[in-house]
């Protein structure tokens, strides 16, 4: 559905209410009783997760599953599938120089990439009454699982030039990706940088901000929003990321959201970051609550904050960590309003 997103910002700004974008279709799985390698390449079952999650809760925003091997897939990488992991890039592409030079951009028909726009069109005919975000890798991540993550660091210490080839090989087909996820009727996506969480502030900029800049200036515009995740730590990372462009930044839970927000421009979204797994997964519903009542008090200051996950919320995570998230979302909206 078309959205004007940059009132939808405006909206955020203004809101009396603290709102709430969490990173999570796994909960959406389980509660459609389907597994997650059912939604990894389904876009029927993938879209009944969103659609289900969208229906419990009040959500700010929609988003789709983060699955950050479609990408590498679809230029041919093996990938490793279960019933209950999400998939993972099995082994490494290319190992060298002349592997990057005749490396070829893929077109949409390669791998899940049809399914995942399906699911993205279906989400955003069916859920209208918010945004709904689409979901990718960025390149540089994409880049370090076609070469391997450990020889990407080690290749950009000694021979940086291919490694720098394949990152912008790597942009060109997410630009052309994001294109269709933006015309299938995304209202934005949210690029999922992980590895680039293990740079320099320097190398950052080099090898993952120039390159997310350059999606930004070709899909970003009023209809369509990217928001940028980094898993790395806050004043490492916070300057290069917030010279993308991007419209706003969701941080991992190495961050601290509260010296990120002292750091960023007020018109910034900045999205963050409750621990997908020391928390969600892992906790119980009286340390969900109070987890989340301590981020919410920790911002209230700041109106450009969205309450979310540090990163996508694990498969089997409990339902009732999820009742216990938004109940205390809501327990500090009235508090706040009352």
């Amino acid at each position: 559905m078309t959205i004007d997103m940059d009132k939808w910002i405006r909206s955020v700004f203004t809101s009396p209410r603290r709102l709430a974008i969490p990173l999570m279709t796994h909960p959406g799985i389980a509660l459609t009783g389907r597994s997650v390698l059912d939604a990894a390449t389904s876009s029927q079952y993938h879209f009944d997760a969103v659609r289900a999650l969208a229906a419990k809760y009040p959500t700010a925003a929609a988003t789709m599953m983060m699955d950050l091997s479609i990408e590498a897939e679809a230029f041919g990488a093996q990938i490793r599938f279960d019933d209950h992991e999400v998939p993972s890039v099995a082994a490494r592409m290319v190992t060298n120089r002349d592997e990057i030079d005749r490396l070829e951009v893929p077109d949409m028909s390669r791998g899940r990439l049809r399914q995942r726009i399906a699911a993205t069109e279906q989400a955003a005919r069916y859920v209208t009454d918010r945004p709904v975000f689409a979901e990718c890798i960025g390149p540089f991540s994409l880049a370090a699982r076609l070469f391997d993550v450990s020889e990407t660091m080690m290749a950009i210490l000694l021979e940086p030039e291919p490694i720098l080839h394949l990152t912008g090989t790597c942009t060109q087909f997410l630009i052309t990706y994001c294109k269709h996820l933006k015309s299938a009727g995304a209202n934005g996506v949210i690029i999922a940088e992980p590895v680039a969480g293990m740079l320099s502030q320097d190398m950052c900029t080099q090898f993952s901000s120039a390159f997310i800049g350059q999606i930004v200036n070709a899909v970003q515009d009023g209809h369509f929003k990217v928001i940028l995740h980094n898993c790395g730590e806050t004043d490492t990372l916070v300057p290069s990321m917030k010279g993308t462009g991007a419209a706003g930044l969701h941080f991992g839970n190495r961050c601290t959201i509260t010296r990120a927000l002292q750091q960023l421009p007020a018109d910034l979204l900045v999205l963050g970051n409750i621990d997908p797994v020391g928390v969600f997964r892992m906790g119980q519903p009286g340390a969900v609550r109070a987890e989340t009542r301590r981020l919410l008090e920790g911002t209230s200051a700041h109106r450009n904050f969205i309450l979310s996950s540090g990163c996508d919320i694990p498969p089997a995570t409990p339902l009732e960590n999820i009742d216990a998230f938004f109940e205390a979302l809501e327990e500090f909206n009235k508090s706040r309003t009352s």
